[in-house]
């Protein structure tokens, strides 16, 4: 729909779309207004939009919009893969699109449109045709255009309007000047209908009635506020300031103590005011008259506009509405109150985990009051750190140490008094500790722990739990296992006392960890376990947290061998993660559904999986131990792109002659696999020696520091090499004794299946010896035919139905014996519904059945599922 301002555009698509039945429309309506240019702003709204009309759509894209590193068609598409299962006709409305209409958006939009589902549609209200390729989509019928033509009020229309909705009673002669001087223009028309009322000379006005849109709506505002009479028009101009108000905010403003009537009277009137619920509690002001509004009192009183935003602010506030609160002190350009509003809200954002909308206010503070408030120049820090910018975090913290230097002790301090400026010192220092944990610096990490823990109080339980925590990931990180666990055990218990659950909740996540390098799978598991009872037990407000956790469970359960209850987990942090903010852990649910991928022998899905962790994945709090480019590499190895591989290595510059250390263990087994596997055809003898060397210094670090779940796989990599060069004999006392290290050897399953046919082979052999007890024969019944619960990667299985059925496929019918639903298996495999429909029907065709349930029990039978 595309016509100048005030032809009813937004009002008839209004009515249209109420006029459709309930049961056949799902409805996302966005206005749009010229702060929504910015793409990420501008799909954020729409997918929000979307969200309210197709529960579930786009479960990731919201987080993924606030990483400038992804791509709008990535986020696309997984919004487009949802909608397509929507059970009923979308309807997407965006008005106002003109403000927004740019090469910014514009790209975006080519696509969504190029690649929606048949029952989606997309609506665009415009005062100009915008940057699409509207011919293309009219030469393939694709599109239906209404424009000022088909939007002007016919006389009939006019007259309707004017005589029965007015009340105006014109003569037709009258309506018909009108009409013609308007030429049908809504907004004319009803401004006219406005400046008609009680006036006497009718016929005069009308007469005197000209010119074009700009100068129409100028001078009927000037007529309609004119005759108003001046406690009416002073409303207006004083209420103009609100994007949103109520009675009493009006009070508050105004100074007076009419509001709800006055708002009463004016819908009444029809002035151009627009209810925003049922109950008639809160309205807005049509766009185009607020414009004027806003206009008309900057001309007449310009010194009046920052006292009534201050009002508006002391309101808000008095609600405990602080984003209201902040942004009109931010428009009255208060920016000291500005920012003690902020310094108020800092520990209700830290707990409802808000930091977007912290770090938009200090980016609208000038720069002096953040550097003058010292919370807010910390915690401005904090953003940077949290956004990857890890160059201008030091500088923030020094501005505000120079703050608090400045004021003389025992005198007043002129910022907001809060436990958050109380505990500032220790906070900067367990920032400046996160800052060097970022940026690999253990001992720094160690050095600011200790001086956080030195300025804590005892009763500051978080200060000392996050100075305990990153104590521990220091530990963590020089392979000081004992100790990093010891000392990050202490650090949650401190979380716990300090009430900050989610920070508590979150960091078991980390200790369960430590307890997985330490060989104890089983403790991870009960730690998680005991953690998500927890979480379950307070519901949405811990969502984050307890969508970790069933990603942790998840990963304990792949590496078991039990994929299907790894899916679970995976898809219900899904919809928890649905539910909670973006965070720098979120990129752990893309690795972790990678490394199911892979396990099920989807190579390609999961290197893209990895891609799009890569993608949202900011160095922080944590010790990067398992680094994605190495997963990626590891992948590459299984599929013989070894070439690739080496390349990864090269640019990351790691070598068999580098010292040994548990944050580079990783690259250094990821190396020594891609050095067998190049040497695998064409041995040669001097370097397999290299990669035993490194095995055996990696190995007597991992023992030194009692890393067990490293040293499993380190002797499993050396069976490897010894099977490589031939050496069977000790290839399995190598094997033997890699079972021996692990103190749960159950809890290894999926580190040994991963290395594919090789280790396949070895595991047949070493069974054939009796060596390891069972747990050859364990992991060979894992990947048999007659069970089949993991495809293992360049593993030909022997199953004659195997066979017939893709890798894909298999995939599939394993998740249709699930209680998943169809829509939850297509997200599951990150695939569409009409992909999914396709594989379900050749393997209903593979196995002869027509139904799902015969599908699963063909399965069963044949030892698929």
């Amino acid at each position: 729909m595309s016509a100048p301002a005030g032809f009813g555009k937004t009002t008839l698509l209004s009515a249209w779309l109420g006029g459709m039945e309930e049961d056949h429309r799902r409805i996302a309506w966005v206005s749009l207004d010229a702060a929504d240019r910015d793409p990420a702003s501008f799909w954020a709204y729409v997918v929000s939009a979307l969200q309210t009309a197709v529960p579930g759509a786009g479960p990731s894209a919201l987080e993924l919009i606030a990483s400038s590193d992804v791509s709008t068609e990535s986020v696309l598409t997984m919004v487009l893969n949802d909608l397509a299962m929507a059970p009923t006709d979308v309807w997407l409305v965006l008005d106002d699109y003109h403000l927004v209409d740019g090469h910014g958006v514009a790209n975006g939009m080519v696509f969504l449109l190029d690649h929606l589902p048949s029952h989606v549609h997309v609506m665009i209200s415009t005062r100009a045709d915008p940057e699409l390729p509207l011919s293309r989509w009219r030469a393939r019928g694709e599109l239906v255009e209404l424009r000022a033509a088909e939007l002007r009020f016919t006389s009939e229309e006019a007259t309707a309007y004017l005589n029965d909705v007015s009340g105006l009673d014109l003569s037709a002669v009258d309506v018909e000047a009108l009409e013609q001087r308007t030429e049908g223009w809504a907004a004319a028309l009803q401004l006219a209908a406005l400046s008609l009322q009680g006036r006497q000379d009718v016929a005069g006005f009308i007469a005197g009635f000209a010119g074009n849109d700009r100068y129409i709506v100028d001078y009927l505002i000037e007529e309609v506020l004119e005759h108003q009479p001046e406690p009416v028009r002073s409303f207006l101009l004083l209420t103009s300031v609100l994007d949103r108000f109520s009675g009493p905010l009006c009070d508050a403003v105004t100074g007076r103590g009419d509001g709800t009537e006055m708002l009463t009277s004016l819908e009444r009137a029809n002035l151009f005011i627009v209810p925003l619920d049922d109950r008639r509690e809160w309205y807005r002001y049509h766009h185009l008259f607020a414009d004027v509004l806003r206009a008309r009192l900057l001309n007449e009183q310009p010194g009046l506009v920052p006292l009534l935003h201050q009002r508006a602010s002391a309101w808000y506030e008095h609600k405990d509405l602080m984003e209201e609160a902040v942004r009109h002190a931010l428009e009255a350009q208060d920016f000291n109150r500005a920012a003690q509003l902020v310094e108020l809200a800092v520990p209700i954002i830290r707990r409802n985990r808000q930091e977007t909308i912290l770090f938009g206010w200090l980016k609208a503070l000038p720069a002096d009051a953040v550097r003058n408030s010292p919370v807010l120049s910390v915690f401005y820090g904090f953003m940077l750190m949290v956004s990857g910018d890890l160059h201008g975090v030091e500088p923030r913290f020094e501005d505000a140490e120079r703050a608090l230097a400045a004021v003389p002790s025992g005198a007043a301090q002129p910022w907001a008094v809060t436990e958050e400026l109380r505990t500032l010192p220790a906070t900067i220092a367990v920032y400046r500790a996160s800052l060097a944990q970022a940026r690999g610096d253990a001992a720094g990490t160690s050095e600011h722990a200790r001086h956080a823990l030195a300025l804590a109080g005892p009763g500051d339980h978080l200060a000392r739990g996050a100075a305990a925590g990153f104590l521990g990931l220091a530990a963590w990180a020089n392979g000081e296992l004992s100790s990093a666990l010891e000392t990050f055990t202490q650090a949650v218990a401190s979380l716990h006392a300090s009430g900050n659950l989610i920070d508590a909740l979150s960091s078991t996540v980390v200790l369960a960890d430590m307890w997985l390098v330490a060989g104890r799978p089983g403790t991870a598991r009960r730690l998680y376990q005991d953690a998500l009872q927890l979480a379950e037990a307070q519901g949405e407000s811990v969502a984050r947290a307890t969508a970790e956790l069933h990603v942790g469970l998840g990963d304990i359960d792949r590496e078991a061998g039990d994929l299907a209850a790894a899916t679970r987990h995976l898809t219900s942090a899904g919809e928890f993660f649905e539910r909670a903010p973006m965070t720098e852990s979120r990129y752990r649910w893309f690795v972790a559904r990678a490394l199911i991928a892979r396990a099920e022998g989807s190579p390609d899905q999961a290197t893209d999986l990895l891609d799009q962790a890569e993608q949202i994945y900011r160095p922080g709090f944590f010790p990067e131990v398992q680094p994605i480019e190495a997963m990626r590499a590891r992948i590459w190895i299984v599929q013989g792109k070894t070439s690739e591989a080496a390349e990864w290595a090269q640019t990351r510059g790691v070598s068999v002659s580098d010292e040994v250390s548990y944050l580079s263990e990783f690259d250094h087994l990821t190396l020594v696999r891609l050095l067998l596997a190049q040497n695998r055809e064409h041995p040669d003898r001097g370097a397999f020696g290299q990669a035993d060397r490194l095995l055996g210094r990696l190995l007597a670090s991992a023992e030194t520091s009692g890393r067990a779940g490293s040293m499993v796989e380190i002797r499993m990599l050396q069976a490897l090499s010894q099977a490589f060069q031939g050496h069977r004999a000790q290839a399995r006392g190598m094997l033997s004794m890699a079972f021996a290290e692990a103190p749960e050897p159950a809890g290894y399953a999926g580190l040994f299946i991963a290395e594919g046919a090789p280790m396949m082979e070895l595991l047949r052999d070493a069974a054939d010896h009796g060596i390891a007890e069972d747990h050859p024969q364990r992991l060979l019944d894992l990947t048999a035919p007659p069970k089949a619960q993991v495809p293992v990667p360049g593993y030909r299985l022997t199953s004659s139905a195997e066979e017939k059925l893709s890798g894909r496929e298999l995939q599939v019918l394993r998740l249709l014996d699930s209680e998943l639903s169809g829509p939850e298996i297509a997200q599951a495999l990150f695939i569409s519904p009409n992909t999914l429909r396709t594989h379900t029907k050749h393997i209903f065709t593979k196995l002869a059945v027509t139904t799902r349930q015969a599908a699963v029990r063909q399965g069963r039978d044949r030892g698929l599922t």
